[in-house]
């Protein structure tokens, strides 16, 4: 790394790999070097790529010399170089990349159905993209990934759940102008609605503080 480098001009770096390529690409012709520095919070250029699934600016950090590693991998759907991290060491399914953010996240960003299942094949756990708190199918829907959102919806992964820009993953598609994503999810909205909502309850049932009936 150079000299000439300050940690606030890494850190500045970094952020913009999560996505703006035309400023990843003016600064690395000023300064090559930074290709594979890290960011105060342990974050790499390339890591910060994969975790959003910006696939053109992690593609332009290898092409520039960047380091792979799983992350960029799964993110990638680079099949043949995940098999071989997985061969030496099958509980990399389970591990996580940059700010802790698990390898199958990084898949779901990605878009590749076949490299989720295959991390699942290999000991990495569904909930991770499933569980009531997880985000995979905003990013899904705002990275287009048709296939992507409807395998997640289809393995039980909430559609409803804000994001940290407190977005919904069908604003996130209809941001994308992604249509079919968007009806996708109205569907699955329209089929977790009750039927009858505003139906009164039986004689004698009451509710109670928290909502139920007593």
């Amino acid at each position: 790394m150079s000299t000439s480098l300050t940690q606030e001009q890494i850190d500045a770096f970094v952020n913009n790999c999560h996505g703006n390529l035309q400023a990843v690409r003016d600064t690395l012709r000023e300064h090559p070097e930074l290709v594979n520095t890290r960011s105060s919070l342990g974050e790499s250029p390339l890591q910060a790529a994969a975790h959003v699934g910006a696939r053109d600016i992690a593609a332009y950090l290898l092409e520039r010399g960047a380091d792979m590693d799983i992350s960029a991998a799964a993110m990638l759907g680079d099949i043949e170089t995940l098999q071989s991290y997985l061969a030496d060491d099958p509980e990399m399914a389970r591990s996580t990349g940059a700010h802790g953010i698990p390898l199958l996240y990084h898949a779901a960003a990605g878009g590749d159905v076949a490299v989720a299942e295959l991390l699942i094949d290999n000991g990495a756990d569904l909930v991770t993209l499933t569980g009531p708190e997880s985000t995979a199918v905003n990013l899904a829907a705002a990275r287009s990934h048709l296939a992507m959102v409807r395998w997640l919806l289809d393995h039980g992964a909430p559609a409803s759940v804000r994001d940290y820009e407190g977005k919904t993953a069908l604003q996130r598609a209809e941001e994308a102008g992604h249509a079919e994503i968007a009806e996708m999810l109205r569907e699955t909205e329209r089929e977790l609605e009750p039927e009858h909502p505003d139906s009164p309850l039986p004689p004698g049932r009451a509710p109670d503080r928290t909502g139920g009936t007593l």
